[in-house]
């Protein structure tokens, strides 16, 4: 199934124009870039930064600390170091503080005992961001397209609702990538984003397994499927007590309050897709990172390790396209990005807006420009469809065979670590080492695993069998504790 002559010299020409691209605008950062004394933010120094989700819902459950205290430190550091890092978009301190005041008059007031109040509201004055994309009351809701910048959310979506219904307090809405297209979070209402652990870098990130409904664009026929919403967080405690909250009805196909016996699972491990041409080569301080984590598994935890070469793992990229280009159970085909561009409004020329923006004029950014320019051409005929669709079914069965309901597969989350702004305009298929789990429909868990030598972020992604999310969180929660897990960054 090797790709044809064609294929191949218009894969050449998409990474050469990429290229060129990503050099003009590594130029533009040298040269016109914002410039910053230090390339990471400061440390942190309060200690209420510094605690989990639900360590901080606790203390103040216990009325240890304030509410407004805690909303407070969070709304001194985002002041610190957000014009460094450009993560949140726009705030809504008054707010957060307003509330963090009517949480502490509830606990005054003493009427619920803790363990009513961790019931009802498991995250009671706990403090949390929203992606722009997804609908928080009063705030824009563009996902960063030009278009619909004057948007403003009349309600909460879905998991929003949810989680201030738990009583979480959102202190404001963090950037994105245009239409939620592209894995560098920048776009031409609110720029670009900055990786705190060196300003030179992307932040990358996404997540899902929860309802979409209040995002935009909202995945619809086939793509509902597969395109979903999910927790991010800097503990892995954290992960199972938001998805109770977060996946609201949906909670009863997990099994998240089953206990994990980690010495009891089977774990697989692959260190590259096996070489596709598409993808970058897995930097060595991945593979090393993993080889540390298997080694681990195998002489300490004493635990069950094998290593796999799945074949059809190199066609990646071709089963998230086939998953994008399927069409709904009523017969209808995907919508196309180009109209999601004008916003199913004004027509968009691609080929007009390269030209545009080549001059600086185009509302639209590089990213979403090529993808459109592209889309017909990557998007499947029916026959090629059929064929990636096949091998899609075969590797699906061969990993859940495989996994069952006590296996766990280790895979590198990305080729390389955190790369530079706009070098990922030179390896555009490179989110198919995530991506290909969301066209296969299985659980993922992203565990951060400390830093390279660089300062750089390192990690692995932990997969599981369908619905057993409980077993990716397990593995999460003892990689954290027997690696470190999250780094403060600055502290490099």
């Amino acid at each position: 199934m090797a790709p044809s002559f064609t294929a191949r010299i218009q894969l050449f020409l998409l990474r050469a124009l990429g290229f060129l691209i990503g050099l003009v605008g590594r130029a533009a950062l040298v040269l016109g870039g914002p410039k910053f004394a230090s390339k990471t933010p400061r440390p942190v120094t309060e200690p209420l930064l510094l605690l989990s989700g639900m360590q901080l819902a606790k203390l103040i459950r216990q009325r240890k600390v304030k509410c407004i205290d805690v909303v407070q430190a969070y709304i001194n550091r985002i002041k610190d170091v957000n014009p460094m890092i450009n993560g949140i978009v726009k705030y809504r301190f008054e707010e957060a503080m307003k509330e963090a005041h009517a949480v502490d008059q509830k606990l005054a007031e003493k009427q619920e005992d803790e363990a009513t109040l961790e019931n009802k509201w498991p995250f009671l004055g706990v403090p949390l961001t929203v992606k722009e994309a997804f609908q928080l009351q009063g705030m824009p809701n563009s996902s960063g397209l030009m278009n619909r910048r004057d948007a403003i959310a009349k309600t909460d979506a879905t998991v929003v609702a949810l989680l201030k219904g738990a009583g979480a307090i959102p202190l404001g809405i963090t950037n994105c990538s245009e239409l939620c297209m592209w894995y560098e979070s920048s776009n031409k209402i609110y720029g670009r984003s900055n990786n705190p652990y060196d300003l030179q870098h992307i932040v990358g990130g996404s997540s899902g397994v929860v309802p979409n409904k209040g995002q935009f664009p909202l995945a619809v026929g086939a793509q509902e499927l597969f395109l979903c919403t999910g927790p991010m967080c800097r503990y892995a405690e954290d992960l199972a007590p938001m998805l109770k909250v977060m996946a609201g009805p949906g909670i009863k196909r997990l099994k998240l309050d089953t206990k994990v016996h980690l010495k009891d699972l089977k774990f697989y491990w692959m260190e590259h897709d096996g070489g596709s041409f598409l993808m970058s080569k897995v930097d060595q301080d991945l593979i090393m990172t993993q080889k540390k984590v298997v080694v681990h598994l195998e002489t300490i935890l004493g635990a069950s390790v094998q290593h796999v070469k799945l074949k059809k793992m190199k066609y990646s990229f071709q089963l998230w396209i086939a998953m994008m280009s399927a069409k709904g159970h009523d017969g209808k085909e995907p919508v196309k990005f180009v109209d999601l561009l004008g916003d199913h409004g004004k027509h968009v020329s691609p080929l007009w807006e390269l030209i545009k923006w080549c001059l600086g004029l185009s509302v639209y950014t590089i990213p979403s420009i090529g993808l459109a320019l592209l889309e017909e051409k990557l998007r499947y005929s029916n026959e090629k469809y059929q064929k990636f669709k096949a091998v899609e079914e075969s590797l699906r069965k061969e990993l859940v065979d495989m996994l069952g309901d006590d296996g766990v597969f280790l895979y590198p989350s990305h080729p390389t670590v955190a790369p530079k702004h706009h070098v990922p305009l030179t390896r555009p298929f490179n989110f198919a080492y995530t991506g290909v789990f969301s066209a296969l429909g299985l659980p993922v868990t992203q565990c951060p695993l400390g830093l390279n030598a660089k300062g750089l972020p390192l990690g692995i992604q932990v997969v599981a069998g369908p619905f057993n999310d409980h077993l990716t969180l397990a593995v999460a929660q003892y990689l954290e504790k027997t690696f470190g897990g999250w780094v403060c960054p600055g502290k490099f």
